[in-house]
C-alpha cells in the first residue's frame, strides 16, 4: 500500500468518525466520544490535510463549524456567521527541552508580527462549556434566539431562551444600536445539574451525561414549558451584528457595555498583556476551575481592540485573533475491567467501576461510580465496554456513558450480586427505591462505626459519653468490633484511649505515658514506651494493647470521664424492648415502630424469630417494613450480635406476653392476606381460610380443590405457581408455626396482658433517682397506660420524683393521685414490670 493511499483511508476514515460525532453531538445532543478525543482525532485530520493538500475537501469535518440545524425548528440565517475558534494545549509532559506552552507562544507571535507591536493586550475569559446562542434585539426588544448550527444557519429557539430569566426581555439604559446581536454561552449550573441527575436516579428518569448536555438538550425542547423546568442560565460573551450605533473600540469596553445594559457578564473577564499575562490568567483560572459554579473548558484569549482584529482577519472557520486554551479534559475514554460493590456507613450497595487508568483532568482515574442499579441498566454498563468517564471539580469521577460501537463479543448485561461481598448478608432493595442495602446492618464491617454511634445514641442505648470520635478510633483499633464489644472495655482502655486521642504522635504519646503511668513491680514505663515502634498509622492500635501491669497516677491524668462512661455502660445493660430495637438499627424501625414491635409482642425472643409477614398485624406496619424487620433477623451475623449483647449482661426489664389486642389479628385469613400471595386478596385470603382447616392443608392442595373451594382459576393457579416455589412454600410454614405458637402465648381479652392500666392516664414530673423518665414512661405504656405530657381533670395519676414543679401543683389543686417514686417501683413489680 502507498503513503497515499494510506493517508487517503486513514483521512476518509477521521472524516467518518468526526462527523459522525459531530452529528450525535450538535443535532442529537448526544456524546459518542469525549472532547479530548474528538480534538485529537481533528487534529491529526489536519495534519494529514496540510501534509496531502491534493486530499482537502471543503466539505471535511476541519472546514465546518458545528452541527446542521435539526429540521424540528425553524431555520435562522446569521447575518454575521457565528464562527469557531482554533484550539491550542499546554503538554502536561513535555520532553526535555520542549516548550508545554509553544503553541499559545505561537499564536501570541503571529499577532506581534502582523501589528508590529510587542506583547499586545488580550480580552481574556472562561471558555464556558454550554450551547452557544445568538441574541437579536430590535429597538432594544429581545425578537429573536438561535443557536450556532453549522456557523452560518442555526435553529430558532426564541421561546425557550425567553423561559433564562437573565436573559433580557428589554435592554437597560440607553443608547444601544437599532439592531444588536448578542453572543453568549446558555449553560446549567453544576449545583443544579447535579440536583437534577439525583432526582432523575431517584425517580428513573432520563440521567444527563454532562451540563453541557443538559444545557443543549433543555434548550432544544419544543415544548418551552419543559425548557421552562429546568435550571439554566447564560453569559454574554461577543457580538454579533449591530446596525445604527456606536460601540467602544475595544472588546473588554464593549463587555462592559452589555452588562450596563442588562446582560450577565462573567466577572472572571479579565485585560491582560502578553504571552506571560496569557499564561498566568491560564494557570489563575485553572487553580480556580475546581470551584468554579459552572464548567469550563478552558479559556478563550482575544485580541482586545477591534482595529487589530480586523488587520488580523479570519481564517476558514475561526479569526486569526482569538484562540482557545483548553484545560486537561474532564472526560476520557477507558475500559471497565470489572464492576464491584462498596458497602458504604449505612449499608447502600454501590456498583463502581474498576477501570483501565486514564488521565481525567490531570488526575490518573482508576475507579469511577455508577451510582446505583438502575444507573447500570440505563447506560448498559458491562465489563470490557469501552466508557466515556468524566471527572469534575471533587465530584467523584463517574462512567457517563457507553460506546457501543467498540463493545467487544460475549459480554453480558450485569446484575447486582446476592450477597453482600463484605460480610455476605443478603442485598435488598426496597419497592420504589433505586438504592440496594446490605442486610446484615450490625455483622457487616463496612458499617461497624455508624452502627456503633446509632447504637450509642441517647433514644437507643443512651451511653452517655462515647462519643463519635472514640467510636472511631476503638473501631480502627480494632478494639470494638461489634456493639456487644462495648460491654468488654474497661477503665485502663479508656484512659489509654483518651490519651492517643489527645496527643499528635507517638513521641507526644510516649511522653505523656512517662508522666500518667506509675509501673508496678518490676514492670517499666520504658517498656511500654518501645511499644510505639510500629510507625504512625499503627501506633495507636498499639497503644490500646498495653499490657496492664501499671497503675494511674491519679494526680497527673482526670480519670472521671472513664469513670462515668464505664458507669453509663453498666447503666444501659438494663434496657427496654423498646431501646434495644430501636438501637439495633434495622432499617425503617424507629421510635415509633419499635414501641409498637414491644407493646404489641412484648417479647425479644419471639420478635427475632418470627417470620414477616407476622409484623404485619402491628398497627402502622406494612410489607416494607415487614420485610425489612425480617430481612434483618434472617442474617445469621446480626442473630450473632444480639446473642453477644445478652452474653454481656443485656437486659430487657419489660418483656411481657403478647398484648391481647393481637389475638383478634391471628387468624389464617389474615396470614394468608399477609403473605403477599399474587391474586390472593383479603377476599379471597377469607374464601381460602373457610375451605382449609390449615396452612399445611393448603400447602399440599391442587389448584382444582382451590377452584372447588370457590377461587376464580386465575386465582387458584396462582397461589400454585407461588407454593411451586421453594422459599414460598417454607414461608408459609413457619409463618402458620408463628401463627399457632402466637396464639398460645397471647392471653385471652381482658387479661394482665392487656394492662392493669388499659384506659389509665398518668402523668409524669421531676427527677426519679432509680430510672429515666423515658424508662418509667415505657413500663407504663407496657401495662396499658397512656403516658400525657400535662395534669388535667382525666388524668389518673401523677408519679412525682424530685424536684416536681407545676405539674405537680395542678395534681394537688386538682385533686389527682399522686404517687412517689418508691410507689411506682413496688406498682411495677407487682405486675412484672421490674426496674
Amino acid at each position: 500500500m502507498t503513503t497515499d493511499t494510506s493517508a487517503r483511508q486513514r483521512i476518509a476514515a477521521l472524516r467518518e468518525q468526526l462527523r459522525l460525532a459531530s452529528h450525535a453531538y450538535h443535532e442529537n445532543d448526544e456524546q459518542l466520544i469525549p472532547d479530548a478525543d474528538y480534538d485529537r482525532l481533528m487534529r491529526e485530520l489536519e495534519a494529514l490535510e496540510a501534509a496531502h493538500p491534493e486530499l482537502d475537501d471543503e466539505q471535511s469535518p476541519s472546514h465546518q463549524i458545528g452541527g446542521k440545524p435539526s429540521s424540528r425548528f425553524a431555520e435562522v440565517v446569521h447575518a454575521v456567521p457565528m464562527l469557531s475558534l482554533g484550539n491550542a494545549f499546554t503538554n502536561p509532559v513535555p520532553k526535555p527541552g520542549e516548550d508545554p506552552d509553544k503553541e499559545v507562544r505561537d499564536f501570541v507571535r503571529r499577532i506581534e508580527e502582523v501589528l508590529g507591536r510587542h506583547d499586545p493586550v488580550f480580552a481574556v475569559e472562561p471558555k464556558f462549556d454550554g450551547l452557544a446562542i445568538s441574541l437579536r434585539y430590535e429597538n432594544g426588544v429581545f425578537v429573536q434566539g438561535a443557536t450556532r448550527g453549522d456557523g452560518a444557519t442555526g435553529e430558532d429557539v426564541t421561546a425557550n431562551l425567553r423561559q433564562i430569566k437573565v436573559i433580557p426581555q428589554q435592554l437597560d439604559g440607553e443608547g444601544w444600536p437599532q439592531v444588536l446581536e448578542v453572543r453568549g454561552e446558555v449553560y446549567m449550573p453544576r449545583a443544579d445539574f447535579e440536583r437534577y441527575n439525583e432526582q432523575a436516579r431517584l425517580h428513573g428518569g432520563k440521567v444527563l451525561a454532562n451540563p453541557r448536555n443538559g444545557a443543549a438538550g433543555s434548550l432544544r425542547q419544543l415544548d418551552s414549558k419543559v425548557s421552562a423546568q429546568r435550571p439554566l442560565s447564560f453569559y454574554a460573551y461577543g457580538l454579533g451584528e449591530v446596525q445604527g450605533g456606536q460601540l467602544p473600540a475595544t472588546h473588554s469596553a464593549t463587555l462592559a457595555q452589555l452588562a450596563h445594559w442588562g446582560f450577565p457578564v462573567s466577572e472572571l473577564c479579565q485585560v491582560v498583556a502578553g504571552v506571560d499575562g496569557l499564561l498566568g490568567y491560564y494557570r489563575d483560572i485553572g487553580e480556580r476551575r475546581d470551584g468554579l459554579a459552572f464548567d469550563i473548558d478552558g479559556v478563550v484569549y482575544k485580541l482586545d481592540d477591534r482595529e487589530g482584529q480586523q488587520a488580523m482577519g479570519f481564517v476558514a472557520r475561526a479569526p486569526r485573533w482569538a484562540i482557545a486554551h483548553k484545560f486537561p479534559a474532564q472526560e476520557q475514554t477507558t475500559t471497565v475491567e470489572a464492576i464491584e460493590i462498596q458497602i458504604g456507613r449505612t449499608g447502600a450497595a454501590t456498583p463502581v467501576a474498576r477501570l483501565k487508568p486514564v488521565h481525567v483532568a490531570g488526575v490518573v482515574v482508576t475507579n469511577a461510580t455508577l451510582h446505583n442499579a438502575d444507573q447500570i441498566a440505563r447506560l448498559d454498563v458491562r465489563v470490557g465496554d469501552a466508557v466515556i468517564v468524566r471527572r469534575a471539580g471533587d465530584v467523584i469521577p463517574e462512567v457517563v456513558s457507553v460506546i457501543p460501537d467498540r463493545r467487544p463479543d460475549g459480554t453480558t448485561p450485569w446484575k447486582m450480586p446476592a450477597a453482600c461481598p463484605v460480610c455476605g448478608a443478603e442485598i435488598v432493595r426496597e419497592e420504589g427505591e433505586a438504592v440496594w442495602r446490605c442486610s446484615g446492618e450490625l455483622s457487616c464491617p463496612a458499617q461497624r462505626k455508624e452502627a456503633i454511634v446509632h447504637f450509642a445514641s441517647r433514644k437507643a442505648m443512651d451511653i452517655d459519653g462515647l462519643g463519635d470520635k472514640y467510636i472511631e478510633t476503638l473501631v480502627d483499633a480494632g478494639i470494638v468490633r461489634g456493639v456487644a464489644d462495648l460491654y468488654a472495655l474497661d477503665r485502663d482502655q479508656l484512659l489509654l484511649l483518651k490519651l492517643a486521642l489527645d496527643t499528635d504522635s507517638p513521641q507526644a504519646l510516649a511522653a505523656q505515658l512517662g508522666q500518667h503511668l506509675q509501673p508496678e513491680g518490676s514492670g517499666d514505663t520504658l517498656n511500654y514506651i518501645l511499644r510505639l515502634d510500629a510507625g504512625d498509622s499503627g501506633w495507636r492500635a498499639q497503644v490500646l494493647s498495653l499490657p496492664a501491669r501499671f497503675q494511674w497516677n491519679t494526680k497527673k491524668i482526670a480519670t472521671r470521664w472513664a469513670d462515668n462512661l464505664i458507669a453509663a455502660l453498666q447503666a444501659s445493660r438494663r434496657t427496654t424492648l423498646e431501646r434495644l430495637l430501636f438501637a439495633l438499627g434495622i432499617q425503617h424501625v424507629g421510635e415509633s415502630t419499635a414501641k409498637a414491635l414491644s407493646l404489641w409482642f412484648g417479647d425479644l425472643e419471639l420478635i427475632r424469630h418470627l417470620p414477616w409477614p407476622m409484623f404485619k398485624r402491628v398497627p402502622d406496619i406494612g410489607g416494607e417494613v415487614a420485610r425489612s424487620i425480617g430481612h434483618f433477623m434472617a442474617q445469621p451475623g446480626n442473630q450473632q450480635a444480639i446473642d453477644d449483647l445478652l452474653a454481656r449482661g443485656v437486659q430487657i426489664t419489660d418483656a411481657h406476653a403478647p398484648s391481647a389486642k393481637l389475638r383478634a389479628e391471628l387468624t389464617l385469613a389474615n396470614l394468608l392476606s399477609d403473605l403477599e400471595i399474587p391474586k390472593v386478596t383479603p377476599v379471597r385470603a377469607r374464601q381460602l381460610a373457610q375451605a382449609f382447616a390449615s396452612v399445611e392443608t393448603i400447602r399440599d392442595e391442587s389448584a382444582h380443590n382451590f377452584v372447588t373451594a370457590g377461587l376464580p382459576a386465575e386465582t387458584a393457579n396462582a397461589l400454585v405457581a407461588w407454593l411451586d416455589v421453594d422459599a414460598n412454600a417454607a414461608l408459609l410454614s413457619a409463618a402458620g408455626k408463628a401463627l399457632d405458637e402466637l396464639l398460645a402465648r397471647t392471653p385471652e381479652a381482658g387479661q394482665h396482658s392487656d394492662g392493669v392500666l388499659e384506659g389509665k392516664t398518668v402523668v409524669l414530673t421531676g427527677t426519679l433517682a432509680q430510672m429515666s423518665r423515658d424508662d418509667a414512661k415505657a413500663r407504663l405504656e407496657a401495662l396499658g397506660a397512656k403516658v400525657a405530657g400535662s395534669v388535667s381533670k382525666k388524668t389518673s395519676f401523677v408519679v412525682a420524683g424530685t424536684e416536681a414543679g407545676s405539674k405537680l401543683d395542678k395534681a394537688n389543686e386538682l385533686g389527682v393521685e399522686v404517687w412517689d417514686e418508691a410507689r411506682l417501683l413496688a406498682f411495677l413489680a407487682d405486675n412484672g414490670e421490674n426496674a
